[in-house]
């Protein structure tokens, strides 16, 4: 067959040897089709670059094949990693994916969302914390049988809605490098206290270094707003005092990044006089002077779950997507921290 002519349903069905309505449950992810059909039917499809109408598809199940995507957060570098993540999974499966953007702490906030839904006709949507993070919009979502999947930081829902990225457990790794290096004097730069992900990270720290007998003092945990600028105000209030620290921990790479910058212009060298670690392993992590340690959130990894998860939510019938509920970040180490040679 030519190529350069539009392949139809009706093509790949008889190049096939099989039923339309065969072609059409392979499309759709009916479970009902044997599996050696089934590659039969996808080989077709892939050789004659068939793309299914959206539009009749959208028809025929009562479905718009439109996933949405919810959020409230600044880090432009994080909405990136999660699009692409969920694009994956989109790509291969015929959704697209629609973009909302919000403003959590606004009263109407709820109602905003429900109202993208309904304009945008989705059918279901993924929630970035710290919007995952409400009760309220999770109730609201259930109260209007409305799929919907939740990534955060805690368990805060059935595990059939939710996606945890366990922060709590992988500051324990963070904890245990910088001891292993002979550090007791250590601060942190904790986030934003109204967000769970901020809690999660604090107390696990702070238990962490509990259990290896390390202290972590109230005068040694300030709160920032997880922006580099409040990474450079709160360096200039640690690094203006005598008493130094031997390593910092920044409850991400942001503010991480505005203590490199604000030790530089001071000429307080890092990881020589004072060791840093960060969070989340962002792009910049591994190429600014000194390159970061830090915890690497598999972004990615935790989107493309969260899709599948939402994807069978909508089709409770197809069964073939993973069931991953629980995703541990891990530890990179780089340049920015050493042993301690502070003496007691």
């Amino acid at each position: 067959m030519d190529n350069k002519v539009k392949s139809t349903i009706n093509d790949v069905a008889r190049e096939a040897g099989v039923s339309k309505r065969t072609v059409s449950r392979v499309i759709n992810g009916s479970p009902s089709v044997g599996q050696a059909t089934r590659e039969r039917i996808d080989a077709v499809i892939k050789e004659l670059n068939f793309q299914p109408d959206k539009q009749a598809r959208g028809l025929a199940s009562k479905k718009s094949y439109l996933l949405g995507l919810i959020y409230d957060n600044p880090d432009a570098l994080y909405i990136d990693q999660v699009q692409r993540g969920c694009l994956t999974v989109c790509t291969n499966l015929g959704y697209e994916l629609v973009v909302h953007p919000c403003h959590w702490q606004e009263d109407d906030f709820v109602e905003d969302c429900l109202n993208f839904i309904s304009r945008s006709n989705v059918d279901g949507v993924l929630i970035l914390p710290p919007v995952s993070e409400s009760k309220k919009l999770a109730s609201a979502l259930r109260a209007n049988n409305h799929p919907y999947v939740r990534i955060a930081s805690a368990d805060l829902d059935d595990h059939a809605n939710i996606v945890i990225s366990n922060e709590r457990e992988a500051m324990q790794d963070i904890a245990e490098h910088l001891v292993s290096l002979g550090h007791k004097d250590i601060a942190m730069i904790s986030g934003p206290s109204p967000f769970c992900s901020s809690r999660e990270r604090l107390e696990g720290f702070t238990d962490s270094l509990k259990k290896l007998n390390i202290d972590l003092p109230a005068h040694r945990v300030i709160e920032g707003q997880n922006s580099y600028e409040s990474g450079l105000e709160i360096a200039k209030n640690i690094f203006s005092g005598t008493d130094l620290p031997t390593a910092i921990f920044a409850n991400n790479d942001e503010m991480a990044a505005g203590v490199i910058r604000v030790a530089s212009d001071l000429g307080i060298k890092i990881p020589e006089q004072v060791s840093l670690a960060g969070f989340d392993d962002n792009i910049f992590a591994s190429r600014i002077i000194p390159s970061l340690t830090t915890l690497r959130r598999p972004v990615q990894e935790i989107s493309v779950v969260a899709t599948k998860k939402l994807i069978q939510a909508i089709n409770p019938q197809n069964k073939a997507v993973e069931q991953t509920t629980v995703i541990k970040p891990y530890l990179i180490t780089r340049e920015s921290t050493a042993k301690c040679i502070k003496e007691d």
